[in-house]
């Protein structure tokens, strides 16, 4: 089998797809040939299929669960015109209970009416879930354990999102008419008050650690060479593990944990 060939099945597999459709799944096409393609094959193929449609009505989209073949984002005005459903419209609340859970997720829900101000109809989250946008990933370990809500690889798909480092900063859409304003200034404020936690917890523990290994000033003079030896030492093995660390580290993104 040519590459020619080859993207050609995969073009046409990922034109009668619904869903997103992942490279393993393409793979899986070829099981039962001899000459089964290889990964980097696959991958090939697609980047080819992309820049063919580079500039057209249709595009190839990378999302969370895979890739899929879509409408041009520039042309959707024109095209939704072919279709007598109205899209779905949801509700600020249900915007707003959204936004809350994929910003801050996990959120329990006491967590999202915090925020709000108000409560949060039970038909939110049951619609949320329903369209597999969110669901329930934990307890949290306090009274009562309420559960903890997370956004789905669903949700990135609908909003062609590889990953939930893509979704807009808070300053972006803070100002959308449909979405209360005041929401995303919460959020932020909620945000900047996490790191000032996170800072000020820092901060504690080093003082306590240099509290922890104060000793005499006659003890210290007396010491003063041994410890400047066994810094030094101590300086190098840690320089040493680091580099070891950063050989080790992949450089594969898995900022979606959910779904």
């Amino acid at each position: 089998m040519n590459q020619e060939q080859l993207k050609n099945i995969i073009e046409a597999a990922l034109m009668v797809s619904e869903k997103p459709v992942s490279v393993s799944q393409l793979l899986a096409i070829f099981e039962k040939e001899t000459d089964r393609p290889e990964r980097a094959d696959i991958k090939t193929a697609i980047e080819q299929i992309m820049q063919d449609y580079e500039g057209r009505g249709i595009e190839l989209k990378k999302v969370s669960s895979g890739y899929r073949v879509q409408v041009n984002g520039d042309y959707a005005e024109w095209i939704n015109h072919l279709f007598d459903d109205r899209p779905l419209r949801y509700s600020r609340a249900s915007l707003e209970t959204l936004a809350i859970i994929a910003y801050r997720q996990p959120v329990t829900r006491a967590e999202i009416e915090e925020i709000r101000g108000v409560s949060v109809s039970s038909n939110i989250i049951r619609t949320l879930q329903e369209r597999s946008w969110i669901r329930v990933v934990g307890q949290r370990d306090i009274p009562g354990k309420p559960e903890l809500l997370a956004t789905t690889k669903e949700f990135l798909d609908y909003f062609n999102l590889k990953k939930l480092s893509e979704l807009p900063s808070l300053s972006e859409i803070k100002d959308f008419d449909q979405i209360n304003p005041d929401l995303f200034e919460e959020l932020e404020k909620e945000a900047k008050n996490e790191v000032a936690r996170n800072d000020l917890a820092k901060n504690e523990l080093a003082r306590t650690e240099m509290a922890g290994q104060q000793i005499e000033p006659d003890e210290q003079a007396a010491n003063n060479e041994d410890e400047t030896s066994s810094e030094m030492g101590e300086l190098e093995e840690l320089e040493e593990q680091t580099e070891a660390e950063e050989d080790a580290i992949s450089e594969e993104d898995n900022v979606v944990p959910f779904g």
